[in-house]
């Protein structure tokens, strides 16, 4: 299979919503409509309405993008915007589905290439255009040379989401190299009050909210670091003025790709508004050969005219109908187990009697998957060695890890254990064998981070490796879960091994092969859930979720922190895969003191996982655990697969949030609510509930904490989301939580 063919499948399976093997039914497509006459297409779904169509000059343009049209609406063939000055000619102003760097363009292009002789001009124009079941795919041409473009639109018929993707072929003699390429451009008209809303951090402090007005000028969020990383994520919202969290427009979107990436949003002169999103063009050239292709990744773009409470909401149905992974035989993804990790409590010095006590104490609490982290291999003991030599350590599990799995089983948990396949330390096996495996520029330094350096997964050889050695781990022992971890960015990106105008296709090629490794492993053990984890929220990204079950939000898990963390994740991404750890008081990220209750709520509004060192619990904490899990197992479907709504957002330095959310079928609500600080004798806030059913009584139930005195046991959605609930809370790091079931 070649790079592109291998690419094709990529691409198709995050376009057509998860694995190879998972039901890709679980949510239809739009049927899509075309004006031949006008050469206008146009996508419909859910209140949602795509339009573009060609323009006199071949072009394809922008049309319309928002609330649903009438079926009947008809739009007129696009012309292009009438030049403005000799500074602002119509390539600068019209807004281009697909624009190529050439014939005066000077904003942001699709597809810049260069060609031998030096010419970097490329002008595409339309060439034909089919429907393809419930897919448009149109097909572009530069003006004189034989570059072809191959664009794909599809529309989820549930949520209004839109995919959309590109393919540049060089069928030209000779050599052409792709210096930019994005998955598309999307247009806006022009407003003079945009905003725009992003996902910034650090470790320990991942999605952090940004918002800020669009003006005339250019705004890039990227990643250079061969990952998602910390410091940005592929995903933005672009709302008016006056849009709030449950009501104006928003138009969203994220980008289906796991290495360096870059989204370029623009305001022209005149106010027109583009977004451009797809490959990070610095450092970046991919040279294709006659006959090659490269295709980009895939841009989830939606609208919703709720604000956005409704963007999120429908993006996090698309995510769990089209992108997550779906068990064979199941119609829909697997809900989260509750998790112990033994990391905190042992660190590197794991054995095998350490391991089963901290198993038994987890599963007396309702624990329903126990994950050993770091340490079991190689020569484990720090962070210093043995990264690559997965091969268990027989000082530390003298009989291997079989006995351990066995009573892990035996408690009713399946067992997970850590990895870190695509890094190394200087000091293993495995480097010493092969020092030429890592990501490299030839005789110049290697940077160590972390004491560890990054395996080229684009070398085919050590991409065999990592299949060999992870299938025959999985293969030979009872394992259910693997937490991959990535705990450093590249560094020095050469690819010696191939000729000097090929290395940089490693952006590419690198991350096909981790998706290519990580189809085949579920292929071959469709059992084995995994979850991406890159020092926390390193590597969260729709490409990555639909090969993994679940994300590392952050490795900060304090519970107050976390609140902020989660809510900014829940912007772009579904609760569905959002692990939330119990970990000990003081935390160790900012020495912090919470109650356990406290720290298990800010948990329970995702995947609830416990990190803590259960040795030192006592045993009213097993008590509190215990019950906490059981009700929490309760609410768990509710939790992770509903409609969540954001009531109070810890936003802006509130003093209070509250989140809620409502499952699919109405049935059941769940209500969180926390409080930082009291004082001033401050009354206490009425919490106005969403999303329930007027007509429907609904009981009240608390999890933990306590309404005020007189609030009734039972009274109709309407009185629950008009007259609202009063939590009583008052003191430092308060929490409460209510189940309502109808």
């Amino acid at each position: 299979m070649t790079d592109f063919d291998q690419r094709r499948r990529t691409l198709c399976m995050q376009l057509l919503g998860g694995l190879a093997g998972a039901a890709l039914g679980g949510s239809a497509w739009a049927r899509p409509s075309v004006d031949d006459t006008g050469k206008v297409f146009r996508l419909d779904g859910a209140g949602v309405t795509y339009a573009f169509g060609v323009n006199t000059d071949g072009q394809l343009q922008t049309l319309y993008w928002g609330s649903a049209l009438a079926p009947d609406d008809r739009l007129a063939a696009p012309v292009p915007v009438p030049e403005n000055s000799s500074n602002e000619m119509p390539v600068v102003l019209t807004p281009f589905e697909f624009p190529g760097f050439g014939g005066g363009l000077t904003v942001e292009p699709a597809l810049k290439v260069t060609f031998p002789d030096g010419v970097r001009d490329l002008v595409l124009r339309h060439v034909d255009h089919r429907v393809d079941g419930d897919r448009i795919v149109i097909r572009l041409k530069d003006v004189s040379r034989a570059v072809h473009v191959t664009l794909t639109y599809a529309m989820d018929a549930a949520t209004g989401i839109l995919a959309r993707s590109a393919v540049v072929e060089n069928r030209t003699p000779g050599w052409i190299q792709v210096d930019q390429l994005a998955a598309a451009s999307v247009n806006l008209p022009y407003a003079d009050d945009y905003r725009m809303s992003y996902l910034t951090g650090r470790w320990a402090g991942e999605f952090a909210l940004q918002t800020r007005p669009i003006v005339p000028g250019s705004i890039v969020i990227e990643s250079r670091k061969g990952a998602t990383s910390h410091q940005a994520n592929p995903w933005l919202a672009i709302s008016r003025g006056a849009t709030e969290e449950e009501s104006g427009p928003v138009w969203f979107g994220a980008l289906g790709w796991s290495g360096s990436w870059r989204i370029h949003v623009d305001m022209d002169g005149l106010g027109g508004l583009r977004t451009t999103a797809g490959y990070n063009p610095f450092d970046f050239a991919y040279r294709l050969k006659p006959g090659e292709s490269l295709a980009s990744p895939v841009f989830h773009a939606g609208f919703s005219s709720e604000g956005f409470g409704g963007a999120s909401r429908v993006f996090h149905r698309y995510q769990r109908s089209n992108i997550l992974p779906v068990p064979p035989g199941a119609s829909a993804p697997r809900l989260r187990p509750v998790l112990y990790n033994s990391w905190e409590a042992t660190l590197f010095a794991v054995d095998e009697a350490g391991q089963t006590a901290l198993a038994e104490k987890a599963a007396s609490i309702g624990v329903e998957r126990f994950v050993m982290d770091d340490g079991w291999f190689g020569a484990r003991s720090s962070d210093k060695a043995g990264l690559g030599d997965w091969v268990v350590n027989r000082k530390k599990f003298p009989n291997g890890l079989a006995p351990l799995i066995k009573r892990v089983n035996a408690l009713g948990m399946e067992f997970g254990l850590w990895v870190e396949p695509e890094m190394v330390n200087p000091d293993s096996d495995l480097y010493r064998a092969h020092p030429d495996w890592v990501i490299h520029f030839q005789g110049r330094p290697r940077s160590e981070a972390r004491n560890q350096l990054v395996l080229n997964l684009a070398r085919k050889d050590v991409y065999e490796h990592l299949l060999k050695m992870l299938d025959r781990l999985l293969a030979d022992h009872a394992i259910g879960f693997l937490k991959w971890d990535h705990n450093r960015a590249w560094s020095e990106p050469g690819w010696p091994e191939v000729a000097a105008a090929d290395q940089q296709r490693l952006y590419v090629a690198y991350v096909d092969n981790l998706y290519k490794l990580l189809a085949e492993l579920r292929r071959r053990h469709p059992k084995v859930e995994i979850e991406s984890c890159a020092s926390g929220g390193g590597r969260v990204d729709l490409g990555i979720m639909a090969l993994t079950d679940q994300v590392w939000t952050s490795d900060n898990t304090d519970p107050f922190d976390r609140l902020l963390i989660q809510d900014g994740f829940s912007r772009a991404y579904t609760p569905a895969i959002m692990m939330a750890w119990v970990t000990d008081a003081p935390n160790f990220v900012n020495r912090r003191v919470t109650s356990l209750e406290y720290r298990f709520l800010s948990a329970m509004q995702g995947g609830l996982g416990i990190g803590a060192n259960l040795n030192h619990w006592k045993a009213e904490d097993f008590a509190l655990a215990k019950r906490l899990v059981a009700g929490y197992k309760a609410i768990r479907k509710t939790v992770q697969q509903g409609d969540l709504y954001r009531l109070v957002s810890p936003q802006g330095g509130s003093n209070r949030s509250a989140t809620l959310s409502v499952a699919q079928d109405g049935r059941q609500a769940v209500l969180f609510a926390f409080l930082h600080s009291s004082g001033l004798r401050e009354a206490q806030p009425r919490i106005q509930l969403r999303g329930l059913d007027p007509k429907k009584e609904y009981a009240l139930r608390a999890i933990a904490g306590k309404a005020v005195p007189r609030t009734p046991q039972r009274a109709s959605g309407a009185y629950w989301m008009g007259h609202g609930l009063v939590v009583e809370m008052v003191g430092d790091f308060q929490a409460a939580a209510f189940v309502l079931e109808g």
